[in-house]
């Protein structure tokens, strides 16, 4: 079942409200977003220059510190749809629970797709993923066990869409090896979804054969030009990192004194035993605050990070 979050349209036809009374947590967006730069006309009226790709590819390259061939994509969900579409379909394993859209895509492709818990079960597979930290409990992998993959599979994609927070932990320094795949979401740590932008690393002749899939212009000219300004700004991502540390803590405390117990999570989202995530969900809204259950536990609430004052307030009262 291919759900999401951030389907606050659905939150307000059952619960209420206005779109302005919400406090939308249900997805890991960062809720404190990069500030827009100011916009040239060309930005909306031009189509986008191979130059001012090449800017924001070199951009990128600093920000995840590879060497890897990088193409611009509009959001990592355009290469976890593309990257099934490489080559024949066959056996995949994606490594799970874990967000849907990658089962989804492949099984859209022709793939036959068995969902497995542990790492030593995606050995031999046509094609694995790995979605690193995992979304929605955040659980890690690290770096030595992922590259002995590898070479264990006949093609990799590590999803680090929330990989931003714990640069130590990534996989794009290495991503110029044959069959492995880096995804990295801009919209996701930067705060800008709605911008549509992210990143697909790899080798050279794997990411040339997506860049003919994905076309002459596969992100617009905003996304660029906003996308290179914000990548290129490393005193804000830091700032961002420690601030989303501390806030971390801050909603664990939260969430404590309501009587939930931490499943895990990341510097983005917390994922929590709620004892019944459908009352908790429901608890929530009514103080207009959206979350995100899941179809396979009734357990399990995910809460992103809110942001001003007023939105941690709002969620204070809600728990409290």
């Amino acid at each position: 079942m291919r759900d999401h979050g951030g389907n606050i349209d659905g939150a307000m036809a059952r619960h209420g409200g206005r779109t302005r009374d919400w406090v939308d947590l249900s997805t890991g967006i960062n809720r404190v977003p990069y500030p827009v730069p100011p916009l040239p006309p060309e930005a909306w009226t031009a189509l986008p220059t191979r130059a001012a790709t090449a800017a924001l590819v070199a951009a990128a390259r600093a920000a995840y510190a590879t060497p890897a061939a990088i193409l611009p994509v509009a959001g990592a969900q355009a290469a976890i749809q593309m990257i099934p579409r490489l080559g024949p379909p066959g056996q995949a394993r994606v490594l799970g629970p874990t967000y849907n859209e990658h089962a989804g895509s492949l099984v859209a492709a022709g793939w036959q797709v068995t969902e497995v818990s542990d790492p030593a079960a995606l050995v031999g597979a046509d094609l694995a993923v790995v979605v690193n930290p995992n979304n929605p409990d955040g659980r890690r992998h690290g770096r030595e066990a992922l590259l002995e993959l590898a070479g264990q599979v006949g093609r990799l994609v590590i999803d680090e869409s929330f990989a931003d927070a714990a640069p130590g932990q990534s996989l794009t320094g290495v991503a110029r090896r044959p069959g492995l795949f880096v995804l990295r979401s801009f919209g996701k740590f930067y705060g800008l979804a709605g911008l549509r932008l992210g990143f697909v690393l790899g080798a050279e002749a794997e990411i040339a054969a997506l860049a003919e899939m994905a076309g002459p212009w596969p992100v617009s000219g905003a996304a660029i030009k906003v996308g290179r300004v914000a990548l290129s700004d490393r005193a804000w991502a830091d700032a961002t990192i420690a601030r989303l540390r501390a806030e971390t803590v801050r909603i664990d405390d939260l969430t404590r004194r309501a009587g939930w117990s931490l499943v895990g999570g990341c510097e983005l989202f917390r994922l929590y035993d709620t004892g019944d995530a459908v009352a908790a969900q429901d608890r929530l809204a009514r103080n207009r605050i959206w979350s995100r259950i899941f179809p396979y536990s009734d357990r399990w609430l995910r809460l992103g990070l809110p942001g001003a004052e007023t939105e941690w307030t709002q969620l204070a009262r809600a728990l409290s």
